[in-house]
């Protein structure tokens, strides 16, 4: 990731050797094309930017990118190339010693150089790529298939026009203005104008993986509240089998343990169903726990005193506890199955209907 105070490196991929065009043909005056590298290569350095580059060989593009990078620098805007040549090539700068470029050379030593090669495109922060044939197209689509900002020279053909009819088809953003200025034709304003899309993409491109990471974090932050949350009503559901005392007539603190075990239960248990979501909510999952719960554990209690009817004139919390407070967890657990069941006018604990009341005489 780009960070403040890291210059975006980006990677040069191409060639404008006509002899190995493969079905990828080169178009446009050679001329014009070497130029624009040059050119290109300049409005980088102005713009803040590093080279990665591969060889110094006069066949491949880097070299022009190279040579308009270093006659733009000057002690007032400097520059670094980072060249990761094969371990069998070197890499020469042919540069004045006085330049205001820090050369770094990290020899590849990977005997399979074309896999070192694709690692090393993909560390880049954008790729520029101009004619080549199938590794510069290879290069530039799985650049584009990591998010990488891409800047294909369209206009003289090759690997790099291919890249930007991919481009044109999976976007990752970038706008129908952009897209026509990377395929127009060359003109003196196009390096600047590329140079200026190059740095809004590392720009966009930074800030929407710097909110990603945000959204991650909180998240993450969200979801180990949760977490406390859950742990400190289930121990508070746990609590009151504790703090519930023998049989007796049913009083405010009975009546409050009994109704404050299974919630606090239910309300646990939403918030560790909610946390094996992938988007997590447990605010919205404790409340909805919390309702499903007091309709399960009411209905339950209701249902006893129907069967004991002075249920409450010797109330024996304790006892009672250790069948609603499970019940609260599963119904907190289960809410949305629970919800289900009260549309459906079943009962919410055990999903049975309930049978219909015969009227006492024959409707007329």
């Amino acid at each position: 990731m780009v960070g403040p105070t890291r210059r975006p490196l980006i990677a040069v991929v191409g060639r404008l050797d006509a002899s190995r065009e493969d079905e990828l043909p080169l178009r446009g005056d050679p001329a014009v094309a070497r130029s624009a590298c040059e050119q290109v290569g300049g409005e980088l350095l102005r713009n803040g930017f590093d080279l990665l580059v591969f060889s110094s060989e006069p066949q491949y593009a880097e070299a022009l990118f190279v040579a308009g990078y270093v006659a733009a620098a000057s002690p007032g805007t400097p520059g670094r190339i980072v060249a990761r040549p094969a371990r069998h090539q070197e890499f020469v700068l042919n540069s004045p010693r006085n330049t205001a470029v820090e050369l770094q050379v990290l020899q590849d030593t990977s005997v399979e150089w074309e896999v070192a090669y694709y690692r090393s495109v993909l560390s880049a922060d954008a790729v520029v790529l101009v004619g080549g044939g199938r590794s510069t197209r290879i290069a530039g689509i799985v650049a584009i298939s990591q998010g990488l900002p891409v800047l294909p020279l369209a206009a003289f053909g090759g690997g790099a026009e291919q890249v930007w009819v991919n481009l044109d088809r999976d976007r990752h953003g970038v706008g129908d203005d952009d897209i026509a200025m990377l395929g127009a034709a060359w003109t003196d304003d196009s390096a600047a104008r590329m140079a200026g899309y190059l740095r809004r993409e590392i720009d966009r491109r930074r800030q929407e993986r710097e909110q990603e990471l945000r959204a991650v974090t909180h998240r993450a932050r969200a979801a180990r509240v949760g977490l406390a949350v859950a742990a400190a009503a289930l121990v508070g559901a746990l609590a009151t089998l504790a703090l519930a005392g023998g049989p007796g007539p049913a009083g405010p603190k009975a009546i409050g343990l009994l109704l404050a075990g299974p919630l606090l239960a239910a309300v646990a248990g939403a918030v560790i169903r909610d946390s094996l979501a992938a988007g997590q909510r447990w605010g919205r999952a404790a409340v909805l726990g919390l309702g499903a719960g007091a309709v399960a554990v009411l209905l339950y209690v209701a249902s006893q005193l129907l069967t004991v009817p002075d249920l409450l004139d010797r109330l024996d919390a304790r006892r009672l506890l250790f069948f609603v407070v499970p019940v609260g967890f599963a119904a907190g657990f289960t809410f949305d199955l629970v919800y289900d069941r009260i549309r459906a006018g079943q009962d919410p604990v055990s999903g049975i209907t309930p049978p219909a009341v015969a009227p006492d005489r024959p409707v007329p």
